[in-house]
């Protein structure tokens, strides 16, 4: 049945995806957050698919630590339904996203129209600095931005070393970042066909001031809130963790 029930799913994004680039096409002319609110409505109808056909659900805890100002958000990287869910959740947004994702035929044309910074991540430090620059327009703008700091998508109970470019970023602009924990690979998995259903659990974190903080405290402290975070909600994704791998309080 969830294999049916994915099949379907997959039918509804193909369907959708299709008159969305198309419309993002001849959105071209208008003012970018004209342009976001329009395009991001395929990333709400996606979800909402998701929830009715697949029952992937989900709910939010600590909204409340939402900032007013626009800020960086450093996430858990699990799957593709974050990227879209976030745009419910957040403010409006941009993505440092690899270049490589504009060049899909369709949905990348939906992603060259939003104000997202595309890199090419084999190029590093102009790659950082790119980030930096492009970066800080966007604050300036009112959009987030949306940085996975283990750079790609980890299996659930996994992680990847944090890079330091969205701390470099919030630096840079004197912005807040945003930690955020949460398991939506248990239910859309990496890489998988076939989704599960279940609740997914998005938990965002107190915002890190970052005034007197190096790019490298700062990165640190989210990996620690996320960390614990991961471990505190989802403690299952860890009973094989041996000891190296416990977070300290």
């Amino acid at each position: 049945m969830a294999a049916l029930r994915s099949l379907l799913l997959a039918i509804a994004m193909v369907i959708l995806t299709i008159p969305y680039s198309l419309l993002a096409l001849a959105c071209r002319g208008f003012a970018p957050l004209t342009r976001y609110r329009i395009i991001t409505s395929w990333s709400r109808a996606v979800v909402f698919c998701a929830r009715w056909i697949c029952g992937v659900r989900w709910r939010v805890i600590g909204r409340e630590n939402i900032p007013q100002a626009p800020s960086v958000v450093l996430s858990k990287h699990q799957s593709a339904w974050e990227t879209m869910a976030f745009q419910l959740i957040f403010p409006p947004q941009a993505y440092v996203l690899k270049r490589e994702l504009l060049r899909v035929p369709f949905f990348g044309w939906g992603l060259a129209m939003l104000p997202n910074i595309a890199i090419d991540r084999a190029s590093g430090r102009e790659a950082l600095e790119q980030v930096t620059a492009i970066g800080k327009v966007r604050l300036a703008a009112g959009f987030w931005v949306v940085i996975y700091p283990e750079g790609t998508r980890v299996p659930v109970g996994e992680k990847k070393r944090f890079k330091q470019g969205g701390a470099v970023l919030a630096r840079a602009a004197g912005t807040a970042v945003v930690p955020v924990a949460h398991n939506a690979g248990e239910f859309w998995p990496r890489n998988a066909f076939v989704k599960h259903p279940g609740e997914i659990i998005v938990s965002v974190g107190p915002p890190i001031a970052t005034a007197g903080l190096s790019a490298q405290e700062i990165n640190a402290r989210a990996e620690r809130w996320i960390d614990a975070e991961m471990h505190r909600l989802f403690p299952h994704h860890f009973k094989s963790a041996g000891p190296e791998r416990a977070v300290s309080a």
